[in-house]
C-alpha cells in the first residue's frame, strides 16, 4: 500500500511538471525551460512505471533494457543528424511513431486478454462478468476500438504530411472522386468492424474484425490528408499531434495506467488548441482545412505565380540593398521557409547586429504560420541567439509597418501576400498577413518570382515600393552585411 501511495504521489508531481511545462511553453523567452521541465516530468513517469507499474502488468527487464536501447540509440542519432530545415518533417514523423506505439499496445492488450481460443472475453454469461473486468469491460474494449483507430489515423496521416513537407509528395491537393463517401465508409466501417470484433465476436473472427479496423484506419489516414494543400500543414501537424495524445489516453485505459490517461489527454487538449489557434492565424475553420483543397496551384486567382505573370518587377543587388539599409532608422524582418532552408538564421542576426550598430532599430514579425510547423521561425531564430524581446508577433507588430523604413522579407511567401486583404476571390482571402507592403521599402529575398505554398500570384512583387533580391538567402546577406561593413 505505501508503495502504491508513494507511486500514487511521485505520478501527481510528473503531472503537475507536463502542466508547468505546457503554461511555460506559451511564451518565447520560457519555451525551453518549459521543454525541459516537460522532459524531467516524463523521465519521471518513466521511472516510476517501471518501479510501479500499474493495472498489474508484470515487465520483462531484458524487453525493457533492449527497446531503451534500441529507441535511445535510434533517437539520438535521428536528432543528432536533422537539419533544422527537416524539423517539420521530423515532427510529423514522431507524432506518427506516437500514434503506432498506441496502437501496438492495444493490439498487444487485445491478443493478449481478449483473442483466446476459449473465446471472447467481452462475450461472458452475465453483465456482471463484464462489470468485474479491470476499468470495466465496456470501458476497455471501446479504449481498444479508439486507441487502434486514433493511434493508426495519426500513424498513416503523420507520413503523409511528412511526404508533402519533405517534397516527396506533392504539396497540391490530392482530390480522390468520391474521397468524402469513402473517408465516410472507412471511418464507420472500421468502428463498426472493431466494436463488433471485441463486443459479439471470438478467436480468430474477432481478431480478423479487429485487424479490418486497423487496415480501414490505416487507409483513413492517408486519404484524409492526401486533399490537404501544403498550405495547411501547419495545421495539420499540430492536429495530428493532438490525435498522437489522444490515442495515449486511450491506450492508458488499455492498460490501466492513470498518468497515461492524463499525459495523453494533455497533449491531446493542447494540440486541438495550437490548432485552433493556427487556423484562427488562417482565418479558416478546422472543417475547411479537413475538407482540403487549399494549396492547390489552379487556384480561381489565376495561375500558379510563375515569373510569366509579373510585367513590372524591380530588382536590387547586395551593394544596392546595403545602400538603402545604410540609412535606415527601422527595420523589421520577416523570416520564412526560405529562410529555413537557406540556413540563413544566423547571417540575419549578423545583418541585424550591424543595423543596430549604426542605430537602427531592429526587430522580427513572426507570422504564427510560416515556415512548416507551429513555432518554427522562432525555433530558427532562437538558434542564432536573437534576443526574445525582438520578436514580435503578428498582432503587435502589424500596426507598425507604415513607421518602418525598411522590411527585409527572408524566404516568406504567403504571409506577405497582400492578396488576403485585397482580393475576396482569392484562396487566401481572410487571411491575416504581416502588412510589409505597407512599409516605406520592402526588400524580397527569393530565390525566383515562384509562388508559394498557396501556389498564387503575390502582388507585392510588382509593388512601387518593393525590390526583389534574388538568390540564395544566406549568400545574399552575407554580401550586404560585407557591404555595410566596408562603407
Amino acid at each position: 500500500m505505501a508503495g502504491f501511495q508513494i507511486s500514487g504521489l511521485l505520478y501527481l508531481v510528473a503531472t503537475f511538471l507536463f502542466i508547468l511545462g505546457i503554461k511555460r511553453l506559451s511564451k518565447v523567452r520560457t519555451a525551453r525551460s518549459g521543454n525541459q521541465l516537460a522532459a524531467v516530468g516524463m523521465l519521471l513517469a518513466v521511472l516510476v512505471t517501471l518501479v510501479s507499474p500499474e493495472g498489474g502488468i508484470e515487465l520483462s527487464w531484458t524487453t525493457v533494457i533492449i527497446g531503451l536501447a534500441l529507441g535511445g540509440a535510434v533517437g539520438g542519432t535521428m536528432a543528432k543528424r536533422v537539419e533544422m530545415t527537416g524539423m517539420p518533417e521530423m515532427v510529423a514523423l514522431l507524432n506518427g511513431f506516437g500514434g503506432l506505439a498506441s496502437t501496438v499496445v492495444a493490439l498487444a492488450e487485445f491478443w493478449g486478454r481478449f483473442a483466446a481460443p476459449q473465446g471472447g472475453l467481452l462475450a461472458p454469461s452475465s453483465p456482471a462478468d463484464i462489470l468485474a473486468e479491470p476499468l470495466g469491460g465496456e470501458v476497455w474494449a471501446v479504449a481498444i476500438v479508439l486507441s487502434v483507430l486514433i493511434g493508426t489515423v495519426t500513424f498513416t496521416g503523420s507520413l503523409m504530411a511528412m511526404g508533402k513537407l519533405s517534397g516527396k509528395l506533392s504539396g497540391n491537393p490530392v482530390l480522390l472522386p468520391g474521397r468524402h463517401a469513402l473517408t465516410a465508409v472507412l471511418l464507420l466501417g472500421g468502428i463498426a468492424a472493431g466494436l463488433f470484433g471485441v463486443f459479439g465476436a471470438e478467436g480468430s473472427t474477432a481478431t480478423t474484425l479487429v485487424l479490418t479496423l486497423c487496415v480501414a484506419a490505416a487507409a483513413f489516414g492517408v486519404v484524409s490528408v492526401l486533399p490537404i494543400g501544403g498550405a495547411d500543414m501547419p495545421v495539420v501537424v499540430s492536429l495530428l499531434n493532438s490525435y498522437s495524445g489522444l490515442a495515449a489516453s486511450m491506450a492508458g485505459f488499455v492498460i490501466g495506467n492513470s498518468l497515461l490517461i492524463v499525459a495523453g489527454a494533455l497533449v491531446g487538449a493542447s494540440g486541438l488548441i495550437l490548432t485552433m489557434v493556427m487556423c484562427k492565424a488562417m482565418n479558416r475553420s478546422l472543417g475547411n482545412v479537413l475538407v482540403g483543397g487549399f494549396g492547390d496551384t489552379g487556384a480561381s486567382s489565376g495561375g500558379g505565380g510563375g515569373a510569366d505573370e509579373y510585367t513590372s518587377v524591380k530588382s536590387a543587388g547586395p551593394e544596392e540593398s546595403a545602400m538603402i539599409l545604410e540609412s535606415a532608422t527601422s527595420v523589421i524582418f520577416i523570416p520564412g521557409y526560405g529562410m529555413a532552408v537557406a540556413q540563413a538564421q544566423h547571417v540575419v542576426k549578423e545583418l541585424g547586429e550591424e543595423l543596430e550598430r549604426r542605430g537602427c532599430e531592429v526587430r522580427y514579425a513572426i507570422h504564427p504560420v510560416a515556415g512548416r510547423m507551429p513555432g518554427h521561425m522562432n525555433v530558427l531564430l532562437a538558434e542564432s541567439d536573437v534576443p526574445y524581446e525582438q520578436l514580435w508577433e503578428l498582432e503587435r507588430i502589424n500596426g507598425d509597418f507604415k513607421t518602418t523604413d525598411v522590411t527585409v522579407i527572408v524566404g516568406a511567401n504567403d504571409v506577405v501576400n497582400p492578396e488576403a486583404i485585397e482580393n475576396p476571390q482569392s484562396p487566401i482571402a481572410g487571411m491575416p498577413i504581416l502588412n510589409a507592403h505597407e512599409s516605406g521599402t520592402v526588400l524580397m529575398i527569393k530565390r525566383s518570382l515562384s509562388p508559394g505554398y498557396a501556389g498564387i500570384k503575390n502582388p507585392l512583387f510588382e509593388r512601387d515600393n518593393t525590390y526583389m533580391c534574388f538568390g540564395d538567402g544566406k549568400a545574399f546577406l552575407q554580401e550586404v552585411v560585407t557591404e555595410l561593413k566596408e562603407s
